[in-house]
Formats: structure tokens, C-alpha cells, sequence
């Protein structure tokens, strides 16, 4: 009986322990967002640079910023941004969009792009943080 408690009590633990520390980081995401700020705004004040505004992306269909020119394949991609869709284009931007004019070299770990993302995600279309 004391075996089965402790071993309730341990699965409990590594259950509990274990998801926090796949839980998303915004703080670790902003260090990521790093990466990305050479060529990608976010804000109130966030402007078209090298790469267009990121806010308010996910929900967005690609290649639909005002004002930015983007590359016939990233316009006639089809994709919307959401998690998913961000995360596989994140880790290899030109072999989710072959014809990109993103050039990086892409983030390839999952707990970064969950941080990432959360982090991209405090913003909504206007650069407001929700």
C-alpha cells in the first residue's frame, strides 16, 4: 500500500513538474524575438523594415501586411499563421515557403519556438499588448 502511495505521488510530481517546464516563457521568447528584430518590428510604433510587422500574426494570412512587398510564393502560399504553421515555418522559413525572401537560418528547438511564440502572441494587430 505505502509502494502504490508513493508511487501515486511520484507520477503526481513528474506530472505536475514535468509540464511546467514545457510551459511557454514569455520572458525566454522576448531573448528569442532577439533573432528577429534585425529584420521585423513589433509595437505600436512597429514599421515595415527588411521584413514586415509581426504584429497581430497569428490569425493573419501570409503575405497580407499592408505595405510590405513580399515574394509571389510567400502572397500565394495559402497558409494563415497559427501555432503549427509557425512553428514548422520557423525551423526552415524556405522549405515551408520555397521562394521566401526570409533568409534564416532557422530556430530548431520546440521549447524556443513555444517561447517565441508566446511571446509574439502579446500582440495584437495594432502593436497592443493584450
Amino acid at each position: 500500500m505505502m509502494k502504490a502511495i508513493a508511487c501515486a505521488t511520484i507520477l503526481i510530481a513528474a506530472a505536475i513538474f514535468g509540464n511546467s517546464a514545457q510551459a511557454q516563457d514569455v520572458a525566454a521568447g522576448e531573448r528569442s524575438w532577439n533573432k528577429c528584430r534585425a529584420c521585423h518590428q513589433l509595437g505600436e510604433s512597429a514599421k515595415n523594415t527588411v521584413g514586415p510587422v509581426l504584429n497581430g500574426l497569428f490569425g493573419r494570412h501570409s503575405g497580407s501586411v499592408e505595405g510590405y512587398s513580399y515574394s509571389n510564393a510567400n502572397k500565394n502560399s495559402g497558409i494563415t499563421w497559427d501555432e503549427t504553421v509557425f512553428a514548422e515555418y520557423i525551423k526552415d522559413p524556405r522549405a515551408k515557403i520555397p521562394g521566401t525572401k526570409m533568409v534564416f537560418a532557422g530556430i530548431k528547438n520546440e521549447q524556443e519556438i513555444k517561447d517565441l511564440t508566446a511571446f509574439l502572441k502579446q500582440y495584437d494587430k495594432d502593436g497592443k499588448k493584450m
